[in-house]
């Protein structure tokens, strides 16, 4: 993180606030592609997940960033893919052509290799997000989401499932949104005739741990 990141982290710090890291290897960041198009049926449906988070949450002011490699992702795990509710498993030919498809022709991860999450609880969250009030609250509380991708950040409101316990944080939620708000055209053969679906769906489960 630069150093205008961290700042509010250091200062929640000398306040005596508690400030919490996100524990890679714990939390999981998952994206489910679906395929369109006239022959869509010929295509596969996939999953792209990272479970290399690193990031540091301040629950009293409310904050949060984190970021992740996109060469990092792994693409297809089948236990992932059978939590989207997919039923069949592409071979490792087909997941690396994704892989590299994703990494180098749309997503250009060596032009952009990380994506950076900022989050901040809304003035309208109010009381019922202030975790701290409880160490043992749990609460479904609106965040304001700041994502970075492919050079683009836009905000999205998502409602997250928050946990307290002790030294414990765990925030997890669902979302969609579009390729295209991040200036990302979707990957398509054909012209179109089989083609990668605008929307995505993201799921996530993040731990983060007192130091």
């Amino acid at each position: 993180m630069d150093a205008a990141t961290l700042a509010p982290y250091q200062r929640a710090r000398q306040l005596g606030q508690q400030v919490l890291s996100i524990a890679p290897g714990r939390s999981l960041i998952a994206v489910t592609v679906r395929r369109g198009g006239a022959f869509a049926r010929f295509g596969h449906d996939h999953v792209v997940a990272s479970r290399a988070v690193n990031g540091l949450v301040a629950p009293a002011a409310g904050l949060a960033d984190f970021s992740f490699r996109l060469d990092q992702l792994s693409v297809d795990e089948t236990e992932l893919r059978a939590q989207a509710g997919l039923d069949t498993q592409p071979g490792a030919d087909a997941i690396a052509g994704t892989r590299h498809n994703m990494l180098v022709k749309v997503l250009d991860a060596e032009r952009y290799p990380l994506v950076q999450v900022h989050v901040e609880r809304g003035a309208a969250a109010g009381a019922a997000s202030n975790a701290d009030a409880n160490a043992d609250a749990n609460a479904d509380v609106p965040l304001a989401v700041s994502i970075t991708l492919h050079g683009v950040s836009r905000t999205l409101t998502i409602p997250v499932r928050i946990e307290r316990e002790h030294n414990t944080l765990r925030a997890s939620g669902t979302a969609r949104f579009k390729q295209s708000d991040f200036g990302i055209v979707p990957y398509s053969l054909m012209g179109g005739a089989l083609a990668v679906q605008d929307q995505l769906e993201l799921r996530f489960e993040l731990v983060a741990l007192a130091p």
